[in-house]
């Protein structure tokens, strides 16, 4: 029990912060229909129980916390919230089964975007914002996590960070709440900006507050069936491409731009990697379709080949169209991002380029090893000498990745899956990607025909992806408890 303590303590604090997150909805209530303020008001009351509940379990002094407590506040925490943040959709959404609200819920605070609802134009208003509420405030709960809790964890690649650098000394120097509020301040900045553009450019407040939380924290919930496909103006599909890709920037960079008044995003080699991806991606799509002989201006063509792309590497899920249909070739490009991600410290999944370029870094030493055996070669990843323990955790990760999805996909196929819908599914769960392949899952369907079984397996996949896979599976291995 005093292992769980940190956990039920950190808990109570976050558990009433939700609960104040879902009296936020209750703004767009019809008032002439009390059915949604029940749900969402019953909701924040069994949250602010609950909350006093943890904060009398946890009682006393906070010491500092082993990594076992640090595996359990991560585990416990983002459990809680998932179940609890399921309730207004459950309690609000017209025949909607607990499982279908969780999976939901989960896919929001992952910021994954698969969603298992349809007839979202006529829609609950209250209950599509608090959707892209939980995918608001998942973004900046990864955020803070990637950069607080799993490097203390040796879990992912804030971890390359760790020395000779000036957002790393704030944190090992106990100010982590001051680079917590900043990284927060520009993350609300961001949503603002998103917000005030998307409303000049044709949306409505309605929809533009939607999709500014939704696409700074590259979540993909949207506010139509249709996805960004409802929007026929080029300009919103650009504008929002910037902003998934701000959201796909490593926020810490954010901070340490305007504090150190020198634009440092540039610089970084994940940036510097995602950008290209983005225009080599984009422009080769773009031709082949052109040469295809589309029917769309060529303008049109890379409006519509930017915006998709950019959703599927920043693991955001928006679609404005198909893509599926676009012909062998993008779909193998496509098929190729999913597996990209974007960068260490931002709002999205996936392996994260630094991995690929870490793979590239060994690849090279031990070329040049082979050549000269007795040399030395100098192992740097952004002007930072690269430790071996972070090397092996990315071939661990890419192990993990690998073999998750494998045994994830056999598992759905075994519920009665075709193996591209069950493939797809396992690697758009694990990557926190949203749509996935196929008629059932791709960009113009979604999840709502799955088994419970199925959807309950997805849900531990987006959790095992979105906490990089160890902090959800070392909890569950017997040597935890031994520790």
């Amino acid at each position: 029990m005093s292992d769980l303590k940190p956990a039920l303590q950190i808990a109570s604090f976050t558990v009433l912060l939700w609960a104040g997150f879902m009296v936020v909805p209750i703004l767009w209530v019809d008032w002439h229909n009390d059915q949604l303020v029940r749900p969402l008001v019953f909701s924040a009351v069994l949250c602010v129980f609950l909350s006093l509940l943890f904060f009398v379990l946890g009682r006393g002094q906070l010491q500092r916390m082993r990594p076992r407590q640090m595996f359990l506040v991560t585990l416990f925490n983002w459990g809680v919230l998932s179940l609890t943040g399921a309730l207004p959709l459950y309690w609000g959404w017209p025949d909607l089964s607990f499982v279908d609200a969780l999976f939901e819920s989960v896919s929001g605070l992952t910021t994954t975007g698969s969603t298992v609802i349809s007839g979202l134009d006529r829609g609950p208003r209250a209950l599509l914002v608090w959707r892209s509420i939980t995918q608001w405030v998942g973004g900046i709960g990864i955020i803070l996590m990637a950069v607080a809790v799993l490097p203390f964890l040796k879990v992912g690649g804030m971890r390359l960070f760790r020395t000779e650098s000036s957002e790393w000394s704030d944190i090992q120097n106990n100010r982590i709440a001051r680079v917590a509020l900043m990284i927060a301040l520009a993350y609300a900045v961001l949503s603002l900006l998103a917000f005030v553009t998307y409303w000049a450019l044709g949306m409505t407040a309605f929809e533009a507050f939607n999709h500014a939380l939704t696409s700074v924290a590259t979540g993909g919930y949207s506010t139509s069936d249709a996805s960004f496909g409802q929007f026929k103006q080029p300009s919103l599909l650009w504008a929002a491409s910037v902003f998934m890709l701000l959201g796909g920037m490593p926020f810490l960079l954010f901070v340490n731009s305007v504090r150190e008044r020198r634009w440092l995003i540039a610089k970084d080699a994940q940036v510097r990697l995602l950008l290209k991806l983005v225009v080599v991606a984009t422009l080769s799509v773009t031709l082949s379709r052109w040469l295809a002989g589309s029917d769309e201006s060529f303008g049109l063509l890379l409006s519509h080949s930017l915006f998709n792309l950019v959703s599927v590497i920043t693991t955001t899920g928006y679609a404005s169209q198909d893509y599926t249909l676009w012909g062998g070739f993008a779909l193998l490009v496509f098929g190729f991002v999913m597996f990209s991600g974007a960068c260490s410290g931002s709002t999205s999944g996936g392996i994260k380029l630094f991995r690929y370029q870490l793979l590239a870094l060994m690849t090279r030493e031990h070329l040049f090893h082979s050549l000269h055996p007795k040399a030395h070669f100098s192992r740097l990843y952004n002007q930072r000498t690269v430790e071996e323990g972070v090397l092996v955790a990315a071939l661990a990760y890419f192990f993990l990745v690998m073999a998750s999805w494998f045994c994830c996909s056999l598992l759905l196929a075994m519920t009665g899956l075709d193996a591209v819908t069950a493939t797809s599914a396992a690697l758009t769960a694990l990557m926190n990607i949203g749509p996935g392949l196929g008629a059932i899952i791709g960009p113009a369907g979604n999840f709502s025909s799955l088994n419970d079984v199925a959807k309950l397996l997805l849900c531990v996949a987006m959790l095992l992806g979105r906490l990089e896979f160890l902090a959800l599976i070392v909890p569950f291995t017997p040597g935890f408890w031994r520790w």
